[in-house]
């Protein structure tokens, strides 16, 4: 089956970049300049700089050009999600969508796939997911990645279609779990970064860490998930990633919160969007959510992060 990457960012053209080993594969830009100079220059200085692309790897702003593969990868924001689907829902209806991207939709409260199952109902969705940072997938280094689809057929063939020389994958049809564990690790990396950037400590780190797996699994259970899929990729190892590393955009602005400084507004940090989606999804379901619901209070600027720390501290006791 051929292969397109749907977004040239640096994540998108990572992809690419490993997935261009197995065989030819072509890259979308919706950016037509930026699609060419890419193709010409064999490189996304911008995003991923110092990196060739392949020879059998293709640059295109074409849609429909991109969309004569079977297989598209979608690896646009989470929040983007949707419009891409009804934007070019023609061109993608019937095709296996695999997306690429991790959060829940800020005004449905819904997954990747459960958006791609909404909105285009005859694609076969699935989901790839776990710790992984672009610059290492485009290096060669090795990683290991969930591949979650509903299917076990469809996800045993996506599986040895989408394996490559450095990326392993896992398989599972718990694509619920698959997203709410790559989701919520976003907003417990903000959480963290932020107790590094105020300078609280690596106990406290490894404290919210515990604690934010927990509400990770809580949510997960109540979604209908499989309690086995948050101890794997999609869930303890992407959270063990994201918590503790700079190269995490989600981490990042969580340590300039701790920090007090202001941070790039054109960055796309998923966590922030997800913790307000989740917050309010938690509240429907009576779901008890403090670190969750504390990321929500900071990044929308009604607490402190002294005020954050001493409201979490002060909750009643309990047992573990």
């Amino acid at each position: 089956m051929s292969i397109s990457v749907l977004g040239s960012g640096a994540f998108g053209t990572a992809l690419a970049i490993s997935l261009a080993g197995n065989g030819p594969v072509t890259l979308w830009a919706r950016n037509a300049m930026k699609a060419q100079a890419m193709q010409d220059s064999r490189r996304n200085g911008t995003r991923l700089p110092g990196v060739e692309l392949p020879e059998n790897l293709s640059v295109t702003a074409d849609i429909a050009e991109a969309c004569q593969s079977e297989v598209l990868l979608l690896a646009v924001p989470m929040q983007t999600l949707r419009g891409v689907l009804e934007e070019y829902g023609a061109h993608l209806a019937g095709k296996t969508l695999v997306a690429c991207c991790k959060g829940i939709e800020l005004d449905s409260g819904l997954g990747p796939v459960a958006v791609i199952r909404e909105v285009l109902p005859d694609a076969q969705a699935a989901l790839l997911t776990g710790p992984s940072f672009a610059a290492d997938i485009a290096r060669g280094l090795p990683t290991a990645l969930t591949l979650a689809c509903g299917d076990a057929e469809v996800c045993k063939k996506l599986q040895e279609q989408l394996t490559t020389a450095n990326l392993r994958l896992y398989r599972t049809t718990d694509t619920i779990g698959a997203e709410i564990g790559g989701a919520l690790k976003n907003v417990m990396a903000i959480a963290c970064g932020a107790v590094i950037g105020a300078g609280l400590g690596d106990s406290a780190r490894a404290a919210l860490m515990t604690r934010g797996y927990a509400e990770m699994q809580r949510m997960a259970l109540a979604g209908g998930s499989k309690p086995e899929t948050l101890a794997g990729l999609s869930g303890f190892g992407d959270l063990a990633l994201t918590c503790t590393s700079d190269l995490s955009r989600n981490y990042r602005l969580g340590l300039s919160i701790g920090r007090g400084e202001e941070f790039d507004p054109s960055v796309t940090v998923e966590g922030a969007a997800t913790a307000r989606a989740v917050a309010a999804q938690a509240q429907r379901m009576g779901l008890d959510m403090p670190v969750t619901l504390t990321v929500t209070n900071l990044v929308d600027q009604r607490l402190t992060i002294s005020e954050a720390a001493a409201h979490l501290l002060k909750r009643p006791l309990k047992e573990e």
